[in-house]
């Protein structure tokens, strides 16, 4: 299996306003592992970055020399199309792509890649009420982000590489409980739910009840033909 963990910085949050896209970054994995086949590139929006600019870092000065989107969409397109894409909030990365694509005439990012995966909806799912951002799921699964000083496309999607391949541990095997990483908030959690629970009473029938109970099999022995009272057959083999 393919898979491919993206993300992008962007001069804003809504591409219907005008805004573009300035960073894509992807890591791909193969049978869940990092190939160390990367996609990285800076773009010259063709607009100015704004206030965007203290979210990432780059500046109009940086990405004026950066080639646009045009020069470099045939060669992320090759790289992303096929594999099942793992982003950190979807709608919004798509969005941007799907846009930026549009504007070419070429074909949309959700055809390309038919599989998209949005890890902000799998952590809300796996961890309601808990914080979903790509920080707290850091802390959660204690993966070391203290570099993570600005948001940059390639460094949040090697980051989010380490997040999935921890929030899905165990899928491609079936000792999922033997590589199950639990974290200090998790272990507290089940301590909370353990203790809450009723301790289970065991029933176990009567020597009345089972001697009932051997009286209606021979009942039914009596009519036809009980299978709790027959002898199993010798396995031939």
């Amino acid at each position: 299996m393919r898979q491919v963990m993206l993300d992008t910085e962007t001069t804003g949050l809504d591409w219907r306003t005008g805004d573009r896209v300035v960073e894509i970054g992807c890591v791909e994995l193969a049978n869940r592992k990092l190939s160390g086949r990367n996609f990285h590139v800076y773009l010259n929006p063709e607009r100015e970055v704004g206030d965007s600019e203290r979210i990432h870092g780059l500046s109009n000065e940086f990405l004026s020399d950066k080639p646009l989107f045009s020069k470099i969409a045939a060669e992320f397109i090759d790289y992303v199309s096929g594999a099942e894409l793992i982003i950190h909030n979807a709608n919004f990365d798509v969005g941007f792509l799907n846009m930026e694509l549009e504007r070419l005439g070429l074909t949309r990012l959700n055809v390309l890649c038919p599989s998209v995966i949005d890890t902000v909806r799998v952590a809300k799912e796996m961890f309601p009420g808990k914080k979903a951002s790509l920080n707290a799921l850091c802390e959660r699964y204690a993966i070391n982000n203290a570099h993570r000083t600005l948001h940059g496309a390639l460094l949040d999607a090697e980051l989010l590489a380490e997040v999935y391949l921890s929030m899905t541990r165990g899928q491609e095997t079936l000792t999922i409980g033997l590589e199950e990483i639990v974290t200090a908030d998790q272990q507290r959690e089940r301590t909370a739910l353990a203790a809450e629970r009723p301790r289970l009473r065991i029933l176990c029938a009567s020597e009345a009840e089972l001697a009932e109970h051997d009286k209606v099999l021979l009942d039914i022995a009596k009519k036809a033909t009980c299978l709790w009272l027959t002898p199993p057959e010798p396995v031939v083999s």
